[in-house]
């Protein structure tokens, strides 16, 4: 299989030079920021309340990054790139601390990350105009869905990657626009359902547009099998930890430890440096994060053996659907922390493994991932709430 990375005279791959430039920029963005508002943090309202500035704007898409875990925060998004482009560089070296390998040991990773963010661009482009100082759009959508699970299904190259980009710019963030805004916010339903059912079904009309124009995508490519780890996990205490860590980054096809503790360590970040920046200026990023490890664990440790059966779970679900609703809508009390991760590890996975075996073969099966967050999050959200009130 030829090589997926295409190396430079000087060794270096483009994806190398990419993130480098990135790093830079970071490094600009946190330096202007810091200037223009004499070294204190902007909370999120003034974010938003800032645009349509420069400043507010790259805020704004580079937090879209770091959405899909409620922390909409630039730090937060430049952690968990840098982790990832450090997990994806251990796994090229081969390197015993990389972890859980990056998006699944497919070494597609480069190609993963580049349709992701090009669609992310590209709603931005496309839709940023809907997102107002009163408003909040999911811009985000893109990032997460379509164009990463075409670069699992077909491979990777620029046909693929740019096609996945554009059919989910053109299909799933308009679609999450309409459900959000006449679905969602009229019924009041958390937003996360609105996402998650526009991810699926743009989806599913992208991979039956892809299954009908074949030129779309390479027909001929065959996803390479998970390799075998050297030494098979032992599936105990240590394994456990590192899964529920690997979680926080599985939303975005990752699912690596260093891509979540920079994730981890970049919403963290911004809390010390203001409260009421991340996770929509909430101030409830500890009962969040709090909440999180906690249904990942249940799920990790209630589902063990079907982790052991199939190699992988979608333990996830919860962490990135369920109890992040919860919490933003109930409150973090120990209450609503307690009864949202532990209901959500019960019902989410086996519900997206059980639809997810069912979609047929030219369809991702992370469609059951986000068909489970819609239905989870509808079930659970209320009867949280009820509990929160008794």
């Amino acid at each position: 299989m030829k090589t997926l990375i295409t190396e430079t005279r000087s060794g270096c791959s483009w994806m190398d030079i990419t993130v480098l430039m990135l790093g830079l920029s970071s490094v600009l963005l946190v330096l202007w920021v810091a200037l223009s508002t004499q070294g204190s943090w902007p909370g999120y309202a003034e974010m938003v309340a800032s645009l349509p500035h420069p400043v507010a704007w790259l805020r704004w898409i580079l937090g879209d990054i770091s959405e899909v875990a409620f922390y909409k925060h630039e730090l937060a998004s430049l952690g968990l790139l840098g982790g990832a482009y450090m997990a994806w560089w251990a796994s090229k070296h081969g390197k015993t601390w990389q972890g859980f390998s990056i998006s699944y040991g497919t070494g597609l990773w480069p190609w993963l990350i580049t349709s992701s963010l090009l669609g992310l661009l590209l709603s931005n482009l496309l839709w940023g105009w809907s997102v107002t100082a009163q408003t909040w759009q999911p811009t985000f959508a893109a990032f997460v869905s379509l164009p990463a699970a075409m670069v699992l299904m077909f491979g990777g190259g620029w046909k693929v990657a740019i096609n996945g980009a554009v059919l989910g710019a053109l299909l799933v963030t308009p679609m999450c626009l309409l459900i959000v805004n006449f679905v969602c916010v009229p019924l009041g339903l958390p937003v996360v359902i609105g996402n998650v059912v526009g991810m699926a079904v743009g989806s599913v009309i992208a991979f039956v547009l892809c299954r009908r124009v074949p030129l779309l995508v390479r027909s001929d490519y065959i996803a390479p099998a998970r390799p075998a780890p050297a030494k098979p996990p032992t599936y105990g205490i240590a394994w456990s930890l590192r899964r529920v860590l690997a979680d926080f980054s599985e939303a975005p096809f990752f699912g690596n430890e260093l891509a979540s503790l920079g994730l981890l360590a970049g919403v963290l970040l911004a809390y010390a440096l203001n409260p009421v920046s991340p996770a929509y200026g909430s101030g409830l990023v500890l009962p969040l994060l709090g909440a999180q490890a906690l249904t990942s664990l249940s799920g990790v440790v209630i589902w063990r053996k079907q982790w052991i059966k199939r190699g992988w779970y979608p333990t996830y679900v919860p962490l990135v659907s369920v109890v992040p609703a919860a919490v933003l809508t109930h409150g973090g009390s120990w209450t609503v922390i307690a009864s949202s991760a532990l209901l959500g590890a019960l019902i989410a996975p086996p519900l997206a493994c059980a639809i997810a075996a069912r979609v047929p073969a030219h369809v991702h099966p992370y469609i059951g991932n986000v068909t489970s967050m819609a239905l989870s999050t509808l079930m659970i959200v209320p009867l949280v709430g009820w509990l929160v009130q008794a």
